[in-house]
């Protein structure tokens, strides 16, 4: 069985490659599976809140006017900015909106993202893991 792969490349450097650019298409698959499924869970739950929105709208409403009270009306106002808002979610342009703010700080405030004290390094899991086992009794005996 004959494999090509460029002639300056190695037969491990190119399967290693081969293995990288594998796990990315993986991951960026199982992305979009769980952007997919939070958009239609958004979907879902927006049946069952227009309903009940719907209907305690209806409701509130034949309330306020039966007792001629309009300050029965205000638990309308929360709901509705709940409604819009799943709505924009499941329907809108809502994620395209986070995506382009999401893109602006990675490209204008990348310093935002920084852990403090720096990356972790392997000297931080080994001090780390030095101070469980002394803790626990195991270094120092």
């Amino acid at each position: 069985l004959l494999f090509f792969f460029p002639k300056k490349m190695s037969y491990k450097h190119y399967c290693e490659e081969t293995d990288f650019l594998l796990q990315l298409v993986m991951q960026n698959l199982m992305r979009e599976r769980q952007v997919a499924m939070q958009i239609a869970w958004t979907r879902e739950f927006l049946k069952y809140f227009g309903t009940f929105f719907g209907l305690a709208a209806v409701v509130l409403t034949t309330g306020a006017i039966k007792r001629k009270n309009p300050a029965v009306l205000l638990p309308i106002l929360p709901l509705g900015f709940v409604f819009s808002y799943q709505y924009d979610m499941g329907y809108g342009t809502l994620l395209q909106r986070i995506k382009g703010e999401a893109e602006s700080i990675l490209d204008t405030q990348s310093t935002l993202l920084e852990f403090p004290k720096g990356p972790l390094t392997f000297e931080d899991w080994r001090k780390s893991e030095y101070l469980k086992a002394s803790s626990s009794g195991k270094i120092g005996r």
